[in-house]
């Protein structure tokens, strides 16, 4: 919230950012190359994070939006955006997973002003958490700027929202936890009233097409999805594929290094898809 304008359900607060229900970030291997990538796709500036040279804080109108670190290689781990969920208590996370036969890959370890951990679900679909434990010291975003959204692409939607609502505490009641709902075969996720994810059937544990295995994907909403795929061409990213729905238009994007995201004109992601136009083998 900023200045004296009260929360309405028109406007909630936003749903990722730096003191959000979640937090979106890049691994990738080169940070200079992305940074460039980035700005130009999405207008975002960047600022040097405080874990080291190869971190870095993306900013929009001065508010951070997500975070890109350059440790793909060293990790061993995919070129991907991830999102990373806020928690109570990372061990008690990790031990949830865990329970649940998920796997915990990287941490719970000290991670800028708070405790996280790379996991990944039972079908493999990659995500992260984290714990705050010092204050928010970044300003909050206007209530109704929306830094991103998610779709979880997975094999059973209802198993899936089981998982999460077991280790995240979605649909528990307790203060500022995530509702589920259900929808055109879908399970909705909404905190503070707005959309954060939809949870989808079909994805194919061993199919070659990142598209169609488990994963997490990234939505950012733009003005111009038209203008942000050019300039991912312009600057050596690719169009997986686009798409129209009933409420606007959105792109599926490969950044240089191979990492998957969306731009979308949708406000809201409760657009049912309505029309696929696959990119041109040359894109």
């Amino acid at each position: 919230m900023t200045g004296s304008k009260p929360r309405t359900v028109s406007a909630p607060a936003a749903l990722t950012g730096s003191a959000a229900p979640c937090w979106v970030n890049l691994m990738t291997r080169d940070l200079e190359s992305a940074q460039v990538f980035y700005s130009a796709v999405l207008g975002w500036t960047f600022r040097a994070g405080k874990l080291g040279q190869e971190f870095s804080v993306a900013r929009r109108d001065d508010v951070p939006v997500a975070g890109i670190a350059a440790v793909a290689t060293a990790y061993q781990v995919a070129v991907a955006w991830t999102p990373y969920f806020a928690v109570r208590n990372a061990d008690v996370t990790a031990a949830r997973i865990r329970e649940r036969s998920g796997t915990v890959a990287v941490g719970p370890l000290a991670l800028g002003k708070g405790r996280g951990a790379l996991a990944a679900d039972r079908d493999g679909a990659v995500f992260g958490f984290w714990e705050r434990t010092a204050p928010a010291t970044s300003p909050p975003a206007p209530d109704n700027y929306s830094h991103a959204w998610l779709r979880l692409r997975t094999r059973s939607a209802f198993e899936a929202a089981i998982f999460y609502g077991e280790v995240l505490d979605w649909a528990t009641g307790r203060p500022g936890c995530c509702e589920v709902s259900y929808a055109k075969d879908e399970v909705i996720v909404e905190c503070d009233g707005r959309q954060l994810a939809r949870i989808s059937s079909g994805a194919v544990e061993a199919a070659p097409d990142p598209l169609i295995r488990p994963h997490w994907q990234v939505h950012f909403p733009v003005d111009d999805v038209a203008a942000a795929v050019s300039a991912a061409r312009e600057h050596g990213g690719s169009v997986v594929e686009e798409r129209s729905t009933s409420e606007g238009s959105e792109a599926t994007l490969l950044d240089p290094d191979g990492g998957l995201f969306t731009v979308t004109d949708v406000r809201n992601p409760a657009a049912e898809v309505v029309e696929v136009t696959e990119a041109p083998e040359d894109a």
